[in-house]
Formats: C-alpha cells, sequence, structure tokens
C-alpha cells in the first residue's frame, strides 16, 4: 500500500495556499473539474470496486450504485457551479429616500469558507467517503478538501484520493486543492490547524461529539458539520397494516440493507399492540449472513445485540446470529425484537440507543394519541421519521406528524428512510444529537455549508468579484433592488 503523507503542517500550508486560487476558479473551469473526477472515477470503477469488496465486505451491485451516485452527484454540483444561483448574489441600489435611513449601494455573495477537512464515514466507501457528498460539496463551493481516511478502507482510500487528485490537476485546479491524510493523531492536529476553516464528519456518536468539541474550542473556532447516527423510528397505523400485507417484509429488508450498517435503517417501528407480527420472522429467515465492515463495527455491533437482548420485556422474534470468522471479520444475519411502551420507556437510553447493523426493535403502542409526546421524549434528534398510514387516518396523525417535523430532518409518508435522493429539496441531517449542526449532507444544498456572506459596500465596480459586477462575465442571477422601492412597503401590491 502507498504510504500517505504525515506531515500535516505541509499539508495544511498547500490547501492555504490553494484557497485563493481555487475561489477564484471561473464556474465554467471549477464545473469542468468536477466533471473530470467523476469521468475519472467511472473510467476507474472496476478496480476500485474490487478493491472496496476486500476491504469493507459489501456486495459488488451494492458498491456499483455507489460509484455511479458518487460521479452523479460530482456532475449535478457541476450544474449548480455552472448556474450560480448557490452564490446568492444581492445587490441593492443606493437609495437616498430609503425608509429606514440612506441606504449605500451594498453587494452580496457567498464566498467560500476556505480549506474544509473531511472524515470520511465507513460505511459509504465511496458515496461518503473521499470523493464523496462533503468533498464534491466543498470543491464545487471553491473550497480545498484535506480528507482524514477511514481506517476501514485504507487501500480504497489512497487509490480514490490518487484518482481525484490527477483528474483536477490535469483539470488545471491549483496544487494542494485536494489532498488525502490518515491517522487519527494527524486528523485531530489538522482539525486543530488555523489554516482549516470547516469540518464535516459521518461516523459515530462518541468519535463525532469529540471532534465537535475541538473545533469549538479552538482559538478561532470553525463550523463542524457532523452526522453522528440516528434510530429512524417508524410509525405503522392499523389500517396501513390491514391495507398492505407486505409491510412488515418490506420494514425487515428496509433493515437488512447492507447489513443494517446504514444511517437511515429504521431502527425503530411502532405497531398497534394488537399486530400480528409473524411475518417479520418470515421475511427475517430468508436474509442470508453478511459480513460487517470490519472487525470494530463488528464487535460494536455484537455487544449492542446481546445489550438489546437482555432488556426487560423484550420479545425475540427473529433471534439471528453473530459469526466470527478467522479474520476477526463478523457475520451476522438480522436479530428483531418486540417490546411494549411502557417497558421501553422504562429501559430508557439504553433501549433507544443505534444499533448499527442488522438489528430493529418494534414497539407495541396503544393509542395513536400517545404517539406524538412518546416520540419527543425519547427520540429528539433524528436523520429521518416515517409514517405509513390510510388516507382515513389522516386527521389522527396530525399532531404526530407535526412532532415528527420538530424533532426530524425527513419526514416520510408512506416508504422506508433507506433510500437517501441526490438532488435539490433534500434534507440529511436533523437536531442533535443525529447531528451536530442542523444542516444537509445529501443534495445541493449541502454547498452552502461551506460558503460565507460577504457584503462589499460602495465598492468600485474594479475590485468587486467577477458575480458582482453589473458586467456579470460569470453569467450568475442577480437579484436587484432598485432605488425607491422601500416608498411601497405596506401595501401588500394592494393584497390587504
Amino acid at each position: 500500500m502507498t504510504e500517505v503523507e504525515t506531515d500535516v503542517g505541509a499539508i495544511a500550508q498547500r490547501a492555504a495556499d490553494a484557497a485563493a486560487p481555487f475561489a477564484a476558479t471561473t464556474p465554467t473551469a471549477r464545473a469542468r473539474a468536477l466533471l473530470a473526477v467523476a469521468d475519472a472515477l467511472d473510467a476507474e470503477a472496476d478496480e476500485l470496486i474490487r478493491v472496496a469488496q476486500h476491504e469493507t465486505g459489501l456486495a459488488p451491485a451494492r458498491l456499483q450504485g455507489e460509484v455511479r451516485r458518487t460521479s452523479a452527484q460530482l456532475r449535478l454540483f457541476a450544474e449548480v457551479v455552472i448556474g450560480g444561483a448557490h452564490l446568492g448574489v444581492t445587490i441593492d441600489d443606493a437609495d437616498p429616500s430609503y425608509a429606514p435611513g440612506p441606504r449605500p449601494e451594498l453587494r452580496r455573495m457567498l464566498e467560500p469558507v476556505g480549506p474544509v477537512l473531511n472524515f470520511a464515514a465507513s460505511n459509504f466507501p465511496f458515496a461518503f467517503s473521499v470523493a464523496g457528498g462533503d468533498s464534491a460539496a466543498a470543491l464545487a463551493a471553491g473550497c480545498p478538501v484535506i480528507v482524514k481516511a477511514h481506517s476501514g478502507h485504507p487501500e480504497l482510500s489512497i487509490a480514490t484520493a490518487g484518482v481525484v487528485e490527477t483528474a483536477l490537476r490535469d483539470a488545471g485546479m491549483p496544487e494542494g486543492t485536494f489532498q488525502l491524510v490518515s491517522g487519527q493523531e494527524n486528523g485531530t492536529a489538522l482539525l486543530k490547524d488555523d489554516r482549516i476553516r470547516a469540518a464535516a464528519f459521518t461516523g459515530s456518536g462518541r468519535v463525532g461529539r469529540m471532534l465537535a468539541d475541538i473545533a469549538a474550542a479552538r482559538p478561532r473556532p470553525i463550523p463542524f458539520f457532523g452526522e453522528l447516527g440516528s434510530v429512524n423510528p417508524a410509525y405503522v397505523t392499523a389500517g396501513a397494516l390491514a391495507a398492505d400485507d407486505s409491510l412488515l417484509a418490506t420494514f425487515v429488508g428496509s433493515v437488512c440493507g447492507s447489513a443494517g450498517q446504514l444511517c437511515t435503517k429504521p431502527g425503530f417501528l411502532f405497531v398497534p399492540e394488537t399486530a400480528d407480527l409473524a411475518a417479520v420472522a418470515t421475511a427475517a429467515s430468508a436474509v442470508a449472513e453478511h459480513r460487517l465492515l470490519n472487525p470494530g463495527i463488528g464487535g460494536a455491533y455484537e455487544a449492542r445485540r446481546e445489550a438489546v437482548l437482555g432488556t426487560a420485556g423484550v420479545e425475540v422474534l427473529a433471534a439471528g446470529d453473530v459469526r466470527t470468522d478467522d479474520a476477526g471479520q463478523r457475520w451476522a444475519t438480522p436479530t428483531l425484537v418486540a417490546i411494549g411502551v411502557d417497558d421501553l420507556v422504562s429501559a430508557g437510553d439504553a433501549m433507544v440507543e443505534e444499533s448499527f447493523g442488522p438489528l430493529s426493535v418494534l414497539v407495541r403502542y396503544r393509542s395513536i394519541d400517545e404517539l406524538p409526546a412518546l416520540h419527543a421524549s425519547l427520540f429528539p434528534g433524528n436523520l429521518t421519521s416515517t409514517v405509513h398510514a390510510v388516507e382515513s387516518e389522516s386527521e389522527d396523525l396530525a399532531a404526530l406528524v407535526r412532532t415528527l417535523a420538530a424533532t426530524s430532518g425527513r419526514v416520510l409518508y408512506g416508504g422506508w428512510p433507506t433510500g437517501v435522493a441526490v438532488t435539490a429539496s433534500m434534507q440529511h441531517g436533523g437536531p442533535y444529537p443525529a447531528t451536530t449542526t442542523d444542516d444537509t449532507s445529501v443534495g445541493t444544498a449541502a454547498i452552502g455549508r461551506f460558503l460565507r456572506g460577504v457584503a462589499y459596500q460602495n465598492m468600485p465596480e474594479a475590485l468587486l468579484p467577477p458575480a458582482l459586477r453589473d458586467a456579470n462575465p460569470w453569467n450568475v442571477p442577480q437579484r436587484r433592488s432598485a432605488a425607491g422601492l422601500s416608498q411601497d412597503w405596506g401595501t401588500l401590491n394592494g393584497q390587504y
């Protein structure tokens, strides 16, 4: 395996040196660079997938889909960069008659924050790793990126970084635009380095909170966008169960996808206390064993599973199993249990912790009316929450849906949360403890995490960034407020 540079000072300085010239690249040049990375990843996909399968144990079909998602995301972000709307350009003309008082000429836009440190995830070796969403978003914003490689797939990290670095260099981007570092100490040292201006992380709550605290305790604190995990509760009504006899089977399929190692896996399913759950065991019995990502994750899952099975009031629907091979890797089949509301509440935090693997808890509830307060007390921050119901039950669900929206980044009606669309309207984030900052790490809005607002007052045209000039050489959308408009405030165009 090729060695990764460990001189974090030199790495940080190269990123700092690249920041200004990379931020100044035209939208066309930056978009072409993103497209070059996408094309290069697709060209090397077969070899990268071979390495990824060996290191992670994930199936080829899953990895192929992940590469397609990663390259498509880069192409989507290239479209955003060319369009320019993400820069939020606004121009207020000077207005001596402005209602609150004379207004100077003001021009505002979003500009790159500077070098970004990305802590790669283990469970998505492409989509949330070296060339994944955080890296793509930062590059699209115009920020140099340093990726801290995940120890679960070191060879893949080096290979992918080589593809990205070469593509960016060949596209004419500055040296230091993209770099890779490995090792916990090096990642922590970079997080403390004043030349790093923002950081992103996807991983465990314990590590994510530790890193977030480091970012906040710096002499100059920086934004830290950490995705820390989620239990993603789902709620099923009696009407939904009666209308769809495959509902429990599709739930099991969502729990077991990629061996349950997905941040959007439904960790809890609330069902009426009279529900027949026999279909859960039937569906689970058809799921073949799957290797967990690495020995560390496998060991943590095994301990978590034992804790759940040992909780008072738990009814085993599908016991599942965990097998350890000669290399220390764990192979698991699904474990699904049921518990009553009272026993769940009595168990407290010990039961509602995320189980990262093919395990989920079905909770028998008495009435829909008890669900809003129960959800608010047990699940204060989630990436997703889901409701399965029929239309005639909508009125009864209004309070629950309001509660889910207050505590979750994405609220689903029907379906399961383990598919995350890369699009403009996606929100992949949620209130703490799902994330450290309630923002999104998926979709085009993710670019905004690595931009900051700057206003220019009475600035000569020649000194303005291109996007703010009247000539508008980058041809980006400009929202302009002409002088005199404040005289019509309060009329609402005659609508009141």
